[in-house]
């Protein structure tokens, strides 16, 4: 039995879900790391939305109405789009300058439709958490790929009704092209290296899209029967259910970290596939899922769940860039920040999205008529046209100023030129350095009150790195630290100071370098192991870039063994919510292990914030010498020689 498209209130419970995934994971990318997952929802739903309407009108009308088509999409999505990329201009330009380099060109790039290659190109990683330029635009990857399939996709399906004709060989094609996609973001993947090409690329996420098209071929939803039997509908049902668990599980489950293989070789096919066999229980008439996900929460945030994904990255890229002590108060600035998005969300929702999602030319002439007439009083219309010529005016200027402006080449800041140098330093010096770990044998150990006696009478005969005892470490230190062999493996905060640290302890094989968890370094720890080369003191610098699970952390201590003595310098990441969770962490773990001594480098850093870089974590030329002053007096003083 032919059914008329219908409106599936449901929907909007699933859009609902996957905004809230989205925003949780840019809250707390550790916490809620598949919360990116909410994006293939939203492509999924897309590609079945589009197919079936367009299939539905060949099999009515034998054609389809391009032109209708494209002005209805351009009515949804340009105006709040606009309205974005102009008040984010205009704040730019007022209050962040920094990120005013190239802003004419994501400008003009999202208005094509191009921004994801743009980006690929230019753009930060979607994963680097410590860019002093981070870009309140760089979630708009997604709405240039919706963009470019809304563009393509009607003369995709123009050529195969008019040339595959059999919706057989239509499904199949559909099939092999979504596939093909699949495959290529599986085999483009290469551990350790960005995964920026396939994160963004339209032909690696298309996938998504042709899951959601081939549903539409074989479940169209004005043919789907409503009279289904007791139980036909409780099957239905219990998939659904299934289906939504699942969908959960992979959001919630650290298998599907977006910077780890799995995710990439299949993962996200994977819930791609399960989000369409919900999509579709939903879709059914004789389902229940329709209406169990249809309530007025769901409602409210679904039908606003294109303004909240717009304006939710913006508004945590300004407000974290103005408050710099997120740490201490997590909960309280997390939730300040979802209501500003909701806030706006709600006022785009009202004053752009639906006056222009459908342009009534009366009401445009009524509204202009009441904010300019000067006799009048019309408050709101006076204030919403005086604030949107004000906005445009700001933003154009911003636009327009930003080809004047510099680009600041993150690779090519101080710290950056800082830490490249260290890293070729390590590399080089380490060398030298295992092979003497591995060609060392084991010698009764000194006692360590002879080796103060020898270092109290070398302090006085023959000092060395005097200008660093102006750092707190005292010359008898400096000279124990000529002694000590060390193995530091760590982040980037390590890998900023560690030509310092080797200058102070000669023997110290450090291998430290950006963008490092814990869990991506754990196979280091075992291939110094396995080279001889994890000496009795091991320093660990990690933590910074985002929190650990107690199971990781025990994997790691398992491969050092209970016989070395792990040093753990805790974080000082003050703008980043998992600071304390890290240290907590850390904290509780050494009642477990004896052999474990938290080095408190966060209660020094945090009285002293002229140390630091702009981020408030990178310590300054003047900050690493204090840094690595603290972390070698505290491995002189309590480590094994």
């Amino acid at each position: 039995m032919k059914r008329k498209n219908r409106f599936i209130t449901g929907y909007a419970g699933l859009r609902a879900l996957a905004v809230i995934g989205v925003i949780l994971y840019h809250l707390n990318p550790n916490s809620f790391m598949g919360g990116y997952l909410g994006v293939p929802i939203f492509l999924v739903l897309s590609g079945y939305l589009v197919t079936d309407h367009m299939f539905h009108a060949y099999e009515e009308r034998g054609r389809y109405d391009f032109k209708s088509f494209y002005l209805r999409r351009i009515k949804k999505l340009y105006p709040q789009m606009i309205a974005l990329l102009w008040g984010c201009s205009a704040y730019i330009l007022l209050f962040q300058q920094n990120l005013l380099a190239k802003l004419n060109q994501i400008v003009i790039t999202n208005l094509l439709n191009v921004y994801n290659f743009w980006q690929i190109k230019n753009g930060q990683s979607y994963f680097e958490r410590f860019a002093s330029n981070e870009s309140p635009f760089i979630h708009l990857w997604t709405m240039s790929i919706e963009g470019q399939f809304y563009i393509v996709w009607p003369l995709v399906i123009f050529l195969l009704v008019r040339y595959a004709k059999k919706k057989k060989i239509i499904f199949w094609t559909i099939t092999a092209l979504t596939l093909i996609s699949a495959l290529e973001m599986a085999i483009l993947f290469k551990p350790g290296v960005d995964t920026s090409r396939i994160y963004y690329g339209t032909d690696t996420r298309f996938f998504s899209l042709g899951l959601g098209a081939m549903l539409a071929v074989f479940w169209p939803t004005w043919k789907l029967n409503e009279h289904l039997d007791k139980g036909d509908r409780r099957l239905l049902n219990i998939i659904g259910g299934v289906a939504l668990i699942g969908i959960l599980l992979m959001v919630t489950n650290p298998i599907f970290n977006p910077q780890k293989a799995f995710a990439y070789r299949g993962g996200m096919f994977l819930f791609s596939f399960v989000t369409m066999i919900l999509v579709g229980v939903i879709a059914h008439p004789g389902s229940s899922w329709n209406r169990w996900l249809t309530n007025p929460v769901f409602n409210w945030i679904g039908s606003r769940s294109y303004g909240i994904y717009l304006y939710q990255f913006p508004v945590m890229i300004f407000f974290e860039d103005k408050v710099k002590d997120i740490a201490d108060h997590v909960v309280l600035y997390h939730t300040i920040e979802v209501i500003l998005i909701l806030i706006i969300a709600e006022l785009s929702y009202r004053f752009i999205e639906k006056p222009f999602g459908r342009i009534d030319w009366e009401k445009v002439h009524q509204f202009l008529t009441k904010a300019l007439n000067f006799k009048a009083k019309h408050y709101q219309a006076k204030a919403l046209l005086a604030t949107g010529i004000i906005v445009f005016i700001l933003g154009s200027f911003g636009i327009i100023k930003a080809p004047t402006v510099k680009a600041e080449n993150p690779n090519h800041s101080e710290l950056a030129t800082q830490i490249k140098s260290n890293r070729n330093r390590q590399l080089k010096k380490n060398k030298k350095l295992i092979k003497e770990a591995q060609s060392r044998k084991k010698a009764a150990p000194t006692s360590k009150s002879a080796l103060l006696k020898q270092a109290k009478q070398l302090a006085a005969t023959k000092p060395v790195n005097k200008d660093f005892e102006k750092y707190g470490i005292s010359q008898v230190d400096l000279q124990l630290a000529q002694k000590i062999q060390v193995t530091a493996i760590g982040d980037s905060v390590m890998a900023g100071s560690s030509q310092n640290m080797q200058k102070l302890m000669p023997h110290l094989i450090v291998d430290a370098a950006v963008s490092r968890q814990l869990g991506n370094t754990i196979p280091l720890f075992e291939q110094y192991k396995k080279k001889g080369a994890l000496n009795d003191n091991v320093l660990i610098g990690l933590g910074t870039n985002g929190a650990f699970t107690p199971k990781e952390l025990d994997q790691l201590m398992k491969i050092i063994g209970p016989k070395r003595h792990v040093f753990w310098i805790n974080v000082h990441v003050p703008t980043r919510d998992w600071q304390d969770q890290v240290n907590n962490e850390l904290n509780a773990a050494t009642k477990k292990y004896p052999n474990l001594t938290i080095i408190k480098w966060h209660e020094v850093a945090a009285s002293h914030p002229d140390w630091f870089y702009d981020d408030h974590t990178h310590p300054t030329t003047e900050g690493s010498k204090f840094y690595s002053a603290y972390i070698t007096k505290e491995l002189v003083t309590k480590g094994k020689y």
